[in-house]
């Protein structure tokens, strides 16, 4: 993926999650603030494979905790969404009969 890419994907999913944030690019990756601190996510570095990306939140931060690895930009999405406190919606079916 590209940085614009990136960029892109970050927009389109604060506002799908409705969180009020710009994630804006840094030396390291993007960078989120939110009301609750700075999240950040980016690239890992190719010598820390399979690990792919990196999540940093504002606790890990503050406890001087190292970034939280994800082996997919999916799987670091998914922990942003979850460390933002972003409500899920319904899971969607493929296929089948629809439920009910």
């Amino acid at each position: 993926m590209t940085d614009a890419e990136v960029l892109g994907l970050l927009r389109d999913c604060l506002k799908l999650w409705d969180i009020p944030a710009q994630p804006r690019p840094d030396e390291d990756g993007w960078t989120i603030e939110t009301e609750d601190g700075a999240f950040a996510i980016g690239r890992a570095d190719p010598d820390l494979r399979p690990a792919r990306w990196w999540l940093q939140t504002p606790e890990r931060r503050a406890a001087a905790r190292p970034p939280r690895m994800a082996p997919s930009i999916v799987a670091a999405l998914s922990a942003l969404r979850n460390n933002l406190g972003a409500a899920r919606g319904p899971k969607a079916r493929v296929g089948g009969a629809p439920p009910g």
